[in-house]
């Protein structure tokens, strides 16, 4: 994989990892302007191929490097896509959302609490997506 500016270009064949949407993170992320979208989902497709985005971070909190946070800022606002790599198969869009707070970069607890929640769910969710054989 080669970069070039904050793009990453694949260049040998892998196989694509299917993209799971846990909640209401798919129509959450519908609802950011289309510039972020493309950053966000640019970000997912790299996920999907085994890479990292260049500006996704470890999310605090989560252990590791399993639960990545992508921070986009588009016209004074800012927005947040939290996903895990933590299964070797798949990929989990965990949670999508425009950051309120207008004090510091802390995410608010509400939505820590949302992340660890819906970890779980993706976690129950691919031990059965595993055995079926999918």
């Amino acid at each position: 994989m080669r970069r070039y500016g904050k793009r990453a270009i694949i260049t040998r064949k892998q196989p694509t990892k299917p993209l799971f949407w846990v909640g209401s993170s798919r129509k959450d992320l519908r609802e950011f302007p289309a510039a972020v979208k493309d950053v966000i989902g640019h970000a997912l497709f790299i996920a999907q191929l085994g890479g990292k985005h260049e500006d996704a971070k470890p999310l605090r909190g989560f252990g590791g490097a399993g639960v990545l946070e992508l921070v986009e800022d588009f016209d004074s606002d800012a927005y947040r896509a939290v996903y895990t790599v933590k299964f070797a198969d798949a990929v989990y869009v965990l949670h999508a959302f425009q950051k309120k707070s207008k004090q510091g970069i802390k995410t608010l607890q509400k939505d820590l609490d949302l992340i660890k929640e819906r970890l779980r769910r993706a976690e129950q969710d691919h031990a059965s997506w595993s055995k079926s054989g999918a």
